[in-house]
């Protein structure tokens, strides 16, 4: 039986758990892997947090588990980690080199600055562990030259503009990991092709199925049949094809449609049901977001 979560709501409880002296900024702190330490208290205690974790993983024999799976700290990689997402460590064997560094950021931080919008579009916060961001020599350097900036500016005076410069960095710390990732989508084509060809065979045996009693499929459904976390696999296929997953799934369907408003006298209510659809307006509603007509008007012009 697994031990009970336990919510961690300040980031002095977090230093207090990894061995840490008192944090210099109550919502913004950033902590050398070298000098933590968890006591044996805490070990394979499991948490969820009020902060956003962003780490550089390097060479270490400690693990970090979140999501479903456990996160192996492999070399040159990085782990971004959400509010209220359960993490657990299972080891106390931290790094011992002062390159491996995490920055952790309250949430309360990020909706102080105006920043809870616009984080959203890290889609990089909802992917799972095994789909980490690795990087380059030179990304590592470029990364850690901003935490350098961040860190710095809390542990000068405090003052009016502090807040604001840590999040000047902070973006620019998320906007080049979005960039190295984009970079990871191109570089990692073959493996990529290949995810793309179970994708495609998954959603078309899918689609082969009776729909209407196994429904639409989901991307989420789709993630799962190929061990992807659903915003992974949309971002990946947008990379790779320039459609999301919801839109390769809505053209499959449309495809689908097309065959049946062509090939059988079934009323487009029929087809919409036999389809997946709860509502025939829904369906409608979609096919002509596509084709630019309606099921019957499409049924009469072919």
């Amino acid at each position: 039986m697994e031990n009970p979560v336990s919510h961690i709501k300040t980031i002095s409880e977090l230093h207090n758990i990894f061995g840490l002296s008192k944090p210099k900024h109550p919502l913004v702190s950033v902590v050398r892997h070298s000098d933590m330490h968890i006591d044996s208290v805490f070990s394979n205690q499991r948490f969820s947090l009020d902060m956003y974790i962003i780490s550089l993983k390097g060479n270490q024999e400690a693990t970090l588990k979140y999501g479903r799976n456990t996160y192996d700290f492999q070399e040159g990689s990085m782990v971004f980690i959400a509010p209220n997402q359960v993490i657990a460590s299972s080891s106390s064997d931290f790094s011992k080199t002062q390159d491996e560094w995490t920055i952790i950021v309250h949430s309360d931080f990020i909706q102080r600055v105006g920043l809870q919008d616009s984080i959203r579009q890290y889609r990089f916060f909802d992917y799972e562990e095994r789909e980490s961001l690795h990087l380059s020599d030179d990304e590592k350097k470029s990364l850690t030259e901003i935490i350098h900036k961040i860190e710095a500016e809390y542990h000068q005076r405090i003052d009016k503009h502090t807040d604001e410069i840590i999040a000047i960095n902070l973006e620019s710390l998320l906007k080049y990991c979005l960039r190295y990732y984009e970079r990871q989508f191109i570089t990692r084509k073959t493996l990529n092709k290949g995810l793309l060809i179970q994708f495609e065979n998954f959603l078309n045996n899918y689609m082969h199925a009776e729909l209407a009693e196994k429904g639409i499929p989901s991307v989420t459904q789709c993630g799962e049949a190929l061990n992807l976390s659903p915003y992974y696999l949309s971002d990946l296929l947008k990379a790779e094809t320039g459609k999301s997953a919801k839109e390769h799934i809505d053209l499959a369907l449309i495809n689908r449609a097309k065959n049946r408003l062509l090939q059988s006298n079934e009323s487009v209510s029929e087809i919409a049901y036999g389809l997946g659809f709860d509502y025939p307006n829904h369906f409608s509603k979609l096919f002509k977001s596509k084709t630019g007509m309606s099921p019957k008007e499409f049924r009469t012009l072919n």
